[in-house]
């Protein structure tokens, strides 16, 4: 059990007073996100300018209806009429198509390019970030908001300025006039629907196709975020960045072709029902007798009517879709603007021995409830130190500390003289190997996995050399791919002792000059430690390394042993001194001896409280 969990401890509370405050939703946020994103104005323009071309064009249809039904015989019927109504028609679908294509582009464009905002995000916020927020909505925030903001641009903006103007054309035209006449259009639906279909299959296919993509990509992305500190403390940002960027790119594909349809739907299905309608009306004209109110005065009303009901909707939708996109957009922002880690500032930690002074350190995940309190010790090169405690004392919190997830609310740490702040995040986490007790195993190959986050080339002497240290040489190649095996989602293939070997090898391509091991041998059974414990053992040599401890076997053998309890050291020495000298320590020893030879007694155990017995 971690020591957050024992003590009640949130990380959340990490630099919320910083970088906490969250936007309120709105629509300045809204714009100031599409500022940022920078859409092209170019495109925009020209969109928009078709989408008037056509509504303008859809006005006019109505009107020259009305003249060839006012005056319709076939000796009337000329050239000019026919031209003209055919040239309204093609202008209104190419400029529609044109419109909704370029919106669509748009559309594409600026989700991409928030994608790529928030994954290079992402993986420069510090892990105070992940630990106020779940990673399933970390990964909604890059997919499923992004795309509420492109469904405003490529799908509703049209809809909204076409529908204002439309509105606006048809109310001064009609009205006075009767709107129940409308009924008459319900004909053309049908015939809407026959088109509808062949292109609702060529939509399935792109979507179907998007979403096998988007699935694979949010997979890789949960990966990534739910083992950050793994990519952190590897140093495997670029590596991170590469792929996803490749997954985005495989997404903006998909999203191309599904606005080409897109392109293809909307203005044949207006072509399609404004067709019906002026056939309808045709036909109808010519068995209605003249009056004060003509036929063609009729059938202009009833066109103008539908231009009306349709933008309502279509108004409506953009509001909807406007209030989705602006509460999303929120969230987004508070990303965007969360302080993010600074890697390369500061100077590069220059490999060679030094020691790394903990001087009166305090800190806690809640500023009034410090997990640790005043902490000093020194751990020495070449040196194994060993973290030894109660659950909920502080070790791991430590541990984070080394590692630079999080800065000291009080004192320092040092690298020899110079404060950990001295050094870049990029050079310090180069210089460390961490094993924890999980070992987690990312899905990938073997040869994936033991190279993760390395920079330079990895030779396969190199390769082999790193795994016969670690004791995993002998079950790799007992595979049937060797190092190319697939090892599943988080290693499940994979045995605990296998994935810890696996691990540790990892570690020493790393070639690490500060080893950290967190209870590496704690959840393996006794055949597994065993041969862990001789990896480790290859690994430590001529290495500063710190162990939190929970086997006997690893404490008994360190140079030296700081104990904490409750956030404060108690006690430093070999095991021998603690053994003569502190209490709770005395009895951890013994009861990890009695313990193994099956031999403590009931009446001993009993006396024990239960602060004494749970140590890690």
């Amino acid at each position: 059990m971690r020591d957050r969990e024992i003590t009640g401890t949130d990380t959340s509370r990490q630099n919320v007073t910083e970088t906490g405050a969250r936007p309120s939703g709105g629509l300045k946020p809204f714009l100031r996100l599409l500022a940022r994103i920078r859409p092209s104005r170019t495109l925009l323009a020209a969109a928009l300018g078709l989408s008037l071309v056509n509504t303008l064009a859809s006005l006019a249809i109505p009107l020259l209806t009305k003249r060839l039904i006012d005056g319709f015989h076939l000796s009337a019927l000329g050239s000019g009429q026919i031209a003209m109504m055919a040239g309204a028609f093609l202008l209104q679908a190419v400029a529609g198509g044109v419109s909704v294509y370029l919106l669509g582009r748009i559309g594409q464009q600026v989700v991409a390019r928030l994608r790529e905002l928030l994954w290079g995000k992402l993986l420069t916020l510090p892990v105070a970030y992940y630990d106020e927020r779940q990673s399933g909505e970390t990964v909604s925030r890059m997919m499923n908001d992004s795309g509420v903001v492109k469904g405003v641009i490529t799908e509703h903006l049209a809809g909204f300025v076409s529908g204002i103007i439309s509105m606006a054309g048809s109310i001064v035209v009609m009205f006075t006039l009767d709107w129940k006449l409308t009924l008459l259009l319900l004909a053309g639906l049908p015939l809407a629907a026959a088109v509808l279909v062949p292109l609702g299959r060529s939509m399935y296919k792109v979507s179907k196709g998007l979403q096998d993509e988007t699935a694979s990509f949010t997979g890789f992305l949960n990966g990534v975020v739910s083992e950050i500190r793994l990519l952190k403390i590897s140093g495997a940002e670029p590596y991170a960045a590469e792929r996803g960027s490749g997954g985005i790119r495989e997404l903006y594909r998909y999203g191309l072709k599904e606005s080409r349809i897109q392109a293809l739907i909307f203005p044949v299905i207006g072509a399609v029902i404004m067709l019906l309608m002026v056939l309808v009306i045709g036909y109808g004209g010519i068995r209605v007798a003249a009056g004060t109110f003509t036929t063609g005065s009729l059938i202009a009303f009833i066109l103008y009517l539908f231009q009306i009901v349709m933008p309502i909707q279509q108004i409506t939708a953009f509001f909807t879709q406007l209030q989705k996109a602006m509460g999303a957009t929120a969230e987004m922002l508070a990303t965007l603007d969360y302080e993010e880690e600074n890697r390369t500032t500061g100077r590069s930690a220059e490999r060679g021995q030094k020691p790394i002074a903990i001087e009166r350190v305090t800190y806690g995940y809640k500023p009034e409830e410090p997990v640790l309190r005043g902490v000093s010790f020194t751990i020495e090169p070449g040196q194994v130190t060993a973290i030894v405690g109660p659950s909920g004392s502080g070790k791991t919190t430590l541990f984070a500390l080394l590692e630079r997830f999080y800065l000291p609310t009080e004192g320092a740490i040092k690298f020899g003289d110079e404060p950990l702040e001295t050094y870049s995040l990029e050079s310090w986490r180069e210089r460390i190997g961490y094993v924890s007790q999980e070992s987690p195993i990312l899905a990938g190959t073997i040869r994936d996995n033991l190279c993760y986050g390395v920079r330079r080339e990895v030779s396969e002497q190199e390769l082999r050399a790193a795994a016969k240290l670690a004791y995993a040489d002998g079950f790799i190649e007992a595979l049937p791919d060797g190092y190319d095996t697939q090892v599943g989602e988080r290693g499940m293939k994979l045995s605990g002792g296998q994935r810890q070997r696996l691990a540790i090898a990892r570690a020493l391509l790393r070639d690490p000059q500060l080893l950290l091991l967190d209870e590496a041998t704690s959840s393996l059974d006794s055949q597994s430690e065993r041969v862990v414990q001789e990896a480790l053992d290859n690994v430590m040599k001529g290495r500063t390394t710190v162990v939190i401890a929970h086997r006997l076997a690893t404490v008994k053998h360190a140079d030296r042993i700081v104990f904490l309890d409750k956030g404060v050291v108690t006690g430093i020495g070999t095991h021998d001194e603690l053994y003569r000298t502190h209490r709770l320590y005395r009895q951890f020893a013994d009861h990890q001896l009695q313990t193994k030879e099956n031999a403590l007694p009931a009446a001993n155990l009993m006396a024990m409280t239960a602060k004494e017995l749970v140590l890690e």
